[in-house]
């Protein structure tokens, strides 16, 4: 391929409500999922619109809750395209064994859902005791581990960074921060001060994209601002497709455009580059594409 450009979060609804019923995981299904569904196959046609060459999908957890079947079945069906991000209770007694149930079914990351389109588990935390056999047991399969908050729940991931140095921890939608204000972003420092923990990595989506377009701000200037304080290294760009409306090569043209005052090695990294430091394989897998 041209490009070797990597999406580290789209998300893949199936078709079939036979094989793949619905389990929201807080009751309610998200509007997006209903409204502008797309499966793995729409998913590659559109990737390929784009000049996608990979895609690291992410268990629809408003759709699918725990039951990652159908990300299981798009990884098997085209290995040389998709990794999959997980789902599990990490609360739950067995919650180590259903990690190595999907690790072992082809997926290479766990995803802890927090805070999303729907309703946030009341009571939930990231932090919570009961989840820490759970987090030792990822870490130590090395397993990258999304984790899906919004902003005033930093303060717990700070907990989790500081109990388990040697995570990955991958922060969607920078948790998406208050950046009205505009450069150098002083609503959000929150975030910025995460930038201690050289463990933690974060995905650059669609969401951050429209929402550093608002008041004072940018997305140039948002981005330049991550950059600065995370360095490129730790940012990946994810389309939040089909969940942000738009098309496929519409939410990429976007996401260019705000990365366009980067250096060229700055934009490498966040469009391939850091999916191929968290999800390994990825790296292996361009490496035979750039020699086939």
């Amino acid at each position: 391929m041209a490009q070797d450009i990597t999406d580290i979060h789209p998300h893949v609804i199936s078709d079939d409500p036979a094989r793949h019923p619905l389990a929201p995981l807080t009751g309610e299904q998200s509007t997006w999922s209903r409204e502008r569904p797309a499966t793995y196959p729409q998913l590659l046609r559109a990737m390929d619109e784009a000049g996608i060459a990979r895609a690291v999908l992410v268990q629809a957890s408003t759709c699918y809750g725990h039951d990652n079947r159908y990300v299981a079945e798009a990884v098997a069906a085209h290995p040389d395209r998709f990794r999959g991000v997980f789902s599990v209770d990490m609360l739950a007694p067995d919650a180590a064994q259903n990690i190595a149930r999907w690790v072992d079914a082809g997926l290479e990351g766990l995803r802890v859902f927090i805070a999303g389109h729907t309703t946030s588990h009341d009571g939930a935390r990231l932090d919570d005791p009961r989840a820490f056999p759970a987090w030792e047991y990822a870490v130590s399969r090395g397993l990258p581990v999304a984790v899906q908050l919004r902003a005033h729940g930093l303060p717990q991931l700070v907990a989790l960074l500081e109990r388990f140095p040697q995570a990955r921890v991958v922060l969607d939608h920078f948790a998406r921060p208050e950046l009205d204000d505009g450069a150098p972003y002083a609503k959000a420092q929150a975030l910025f001060d995460l930038a201690r923990f050289s463990n933690l990595f974060f995905k650059y989506t669609t969401h951050n994209v429209r929402e550093s377009a608002a008041g004072a701000s940018t997305p140039q200037a948002f981005l330049r601002r991550a950059v600065d304080a995370f360095g490129a290294e730790r940012i990946a760009w994810g389309s939040n497709f089909p969940a942000s409306a738009g098309s496929l090569p519409s939410l990429l043209r976007d996401a260019r455009q705000a990365a366009a005052q980067l250096a060229p090695a700055e934009q490498a990294a966040i469009f391939g580059g850091t999916a191929q430091r968290l999800y390994t394989s990825l790296a292996r897998t361009g490496a035979a594409e750039s020699v086939s």
